[in-house]
């Protein structure tokens, strides 16, 4: 067999497989069938997919509406939640789809596995403020807590946090009140006992006096919860004498 013809039978090659790839991109590349969500879209790989650029994000949000992922379907359709109050993808630096998410039931072996979520993808403004985008816990603790979460807790997880109010003071039904009644300000990195009737300034100084007890600002260092029996006394010291 002459030169020639073996070109025209390497190029016929290459224009068939060219074919084939234009026309049925799925076979020749594609990882495997959709998952549930997209099975609408098995053989559509234009769908999702430019040209020699693979996924693009624009080609997700024209189903996708940025701020409704997560709580609705592309139908409008509420998805059971509780989690989220607000979608957040809409608060992304980068609207890069194919970083967190992966439409196949296997990924491209040419692309790295999909990452999971950080709070550093989002805007710094976004980063900030927890409510915008999560419902607020109502347990007894953090019921009437302000929306400065990073007091305590971490961008990374929720738990564990770095604080436990029961290590320091039992919230009891007597204590179940606004946090700035003794975080002034919401400022949790102080405290007072003197915010209620019961508990006066001047009170709480004459009884404390009387039984002795001299260094009595840091309540919850003798007082872990309101139960009086429960007080870890200081030594006490004979008042002075005027």
């Amino acid at each position: 067999m002459t030169r020639r013809p073996v070109l025209w039978l390497i190029a016929a090659n290459l224009a068939v497989l060219l074919a084939v790839v234009i026309r049925y991109p799925h076979l020749m590349l594609s990882p495997g069938s959709l998952g549930t969500g997209h099975a609408a879209l098995n053989g559509d790989c234009f769908a999702c997919h430019e040209p020699w650029r693979g996924a693009v994000a624009a080609r997700c949000t024209t189903c996708h509406a940025l701020a409704d992922i997560g709580l609705r379907t592309t139908e409008g359709e509420p998805i059971a939640s509780g989690r989220l109050k607000r979608g957040f993808h809409d608060l992304l630096i980068e609207q890069d789809c194919a970083t967190c998410h992966t439409a196949h039931r296997v990924p491209l072996p040419t692309r790295r596995s999909p990452e999971s979520f950080s709070h550093a993808r989002l805007r710094p403004d976004a980063r900030a403020d927890c409510a915008r985008c999560h419902v607020a816990p109502t347990d007894q603790m953090h019921r009437n807590a302000d929306t400065d979460c990073s007091q305590c807790h971490a961008a990374d997880r929720w738990s564990p946090a770095s604080f436990e109010h029961d290590d320091f003071f039992v919230l009891d039904r007597r204590h179940d009140k606004a946090c700035d009644i003794c975080h002034v300000g919401n400022d949790h990195s102080t405290y007072t006992c003197y915010g209620c009737h019961a508990h006066t300034e001047r009170r709480i100084r004459n009884e404390h006096l009387e039984e002795g007890i001299r260094d009595f600002e840091d309540c919850a260092a003798c007082h872990p919860d309101a139960r009086e029996e429960h007080a870890r006394r200081p030594s006490r010291t004979p008042p002075d004498v005027d």
